[in-house]
């Protein structure tokens, strides 16, 4: 059993204001594995307080030593990989081989890029060439509240972390208490790089508690929230008294938009991509569309290559899937399972309980549905677990109007070897993505989505923007 109570605030690792303890779960063997505790408003205020006593002299920091710094935490990073590595599987149940490469391996992928994006991003640019004496400059919004998630948690703490440090913002974290362990490493890993006191700051706690009190909190200036979009509605409502800035990551129900003409690995590789993470992405393929000439044949490909994949434990190397992350998660996958059986869509692979030979932990079934409408609760709900919805469609513009119709809109995926029908699609899709062909968004591109899904961007360029107030300067002087 792991034990760490304290919080990061100014500079310091300090007890918690009121004994309030939450026990983590292994969510592979259904045991306790450590104790945190969940922040009051008093720790809540103290974090607060020290960011923003911070923010005076951090927005005054020169842009070359906040880069510089992020420079050094990613040399911290790389010593404490295998650290982080360790404590998601733990404690979220990632893989230890995906979590080594997937998980821990995000983390570093975002601070680079942010490093890449920082050195030539105009903090400071003249209007134009016809207003010489004009100036736009970028400026931090502030103190940021941020407010991470447990399915990618290094994922989104870097994201958060890496754009708001390098744009002059000073922050308190809260990240899930459902993956806390985590995070303290990471705060750590800032002690260690040489953050300044009360840039960065650390506080556990729960949605209601903690979460709710930043988002209220009349000393924060932004939230950068990821997670459901229930609780991203709650967080704006919160934020609106005050007027603070919000940037919203949330839910997703991708559609991928197989047509006749696809590769002949597009079907395998859009079910591997839906069981990866144990399904636990909010930007998932969840919803096939396959075209009608080749949809049974995809049935028929989709159920064998979901029979073969493996589910184990979070710590045993492999390349299989672990747990859903808590039992929450686990009865409600087993409920829209059930209802997907219920109003009539085709199960053909998995189904409801845990795989054969695991008892305990929670385990669930790599799952297709196959035949299914639009209009089914396991098309039209983020099922959030290894659960692949399949319908058909005839025409390309009912593949459209099918995957449009949502109030999600985060990333679609297309298949197909014609680029101007692919090109086409990208243009029509309602979703802040589009990747093809299972070609991967490069790097410093931005994560995000419409509708439901949220607003803003993470990453690259578009992430430094989201922490940055612009000012217009007119009559600037020479100097």
């Amino acid at each position: 059993m792991i034990e760490k109570r304290d919080f990061y605030i100014n500079g310091q690792w300090v007890a918690p204001s009121a004994a309030n303890d939450f026990h983590v779960i292994n969510p592979s063997s259904e045991e306790p594995c450590a104790v945190i505790s969940l922040g009051a408003q008093a720790d809540t205020d103290a974090a607060v307080a020290a960011a923003k006593a911070a923010l005076p002299s951090w927005m005054a920091t020169p842009v070359a030593e906040r880069i510089a710094l992020m420079e050094k935490l990613v040399e911290v990073y790389q010593t404490r990989s295998e650290d982080l590595a360790q404590a998601m599987s733990l404690e979220m149940g990632a893989p230890l081989d995906m979590s080594r490469s997937s998980q821990a391996g995000a983390g570093i992928y975002h601070l680079k890029n942010f490093i890449r994006a920082a050195k030539d991003f105009p903090f400071e640019r003249p209007l134009g060439d016809h207003a010489p004496n004009d100036r736009i400059i970028h400026e931090a919004v502030g103190v940021a509240a941020l407010i991470t998630p447990w399915n990618w948690p290094m994922n989104q703490i870097t994201l958060k972390v890496g754009a708001a440090a390098i744009a002059g913002c000073t922050m308190v974290l809260k990240p899930s208490e459902q993956s806390p362990l985590n995070a303290m490493i990471f705060a750590e890993m800032m002690v260690a790089a040489g953050f300044p006191p009360g840039v960065f700051n650390l506080v556990n706690g729960d949605g209601v508690g903690v979460g709710s009190q930043l988002s209220a909190h009349p000393d924060v200036d932004m939230v950068s929230f990821t997670g459901s979009t229930r609780a991203g509605t709650a967080i704006s409502k919160a934020a609106a008294e005050t007027l603070k800035k919000v940037h919203l990551e949330l839910g997703g129900k991708g559609a991928n938009v197989i047509f006749a003409d696809a590769d002949e690995k597009a079907v395998k590789r859009g079910v591997l991509h839906m069981m990866n993470n144990t399904g636990q992405s909010c930007n998932a393929p969840s919803r096939m569309l396959v075209q009608r000439p080749i949809y049974d044949q995809a049935v028929e490909i989709a159920a064998e290559v979901a029979n073969k994949v493996t589910v184990g434990p979070a710590l045993e190397e492999g390349r299989h899937i672990g747990p859903v992350v808590n039992e929450v998660q686990w009865t409600k996958i087993q409920d829209l399972i059930q209802q997907g059986i219920d109003e009539g869509a085709r199960l053909v692979a998995g189904g409801t309980g845990r795989p054969e030979g695991l008892n305990k932990g929670y385990y669930v079934r790599p799952t297709v549905f196959a035949d299914a409408n639009n209009q089914m609760t396991i098309a039209r709900e983020e099922i959030f677990g290894p659960v692949l919805t399949m319908m058909p469609f005839d025409t390309e513009d009912e593949a459209v109007e099918i995957a449009n119709d949502t109030p999600y809109g985060l990333t679609n995926y297309v298949q197909t070897q014609d680029p101007t029908r692919a090109n086409r699609m990208a243009r029509v899709l309602r979703s802040g993505m589009v990747e093809m062909n299972g070609q991967s968004r490069s790097a410093g591109s931005p994560f995000g989505g419409m509708k439901q899904s949220g607003n803003g961007r993470e990453g690259g360029v578009w992430g430094l923007e989201d922490f940055l107030e612009v000012k217009s300067v007119g009559g600037w002087a020479t100097e």
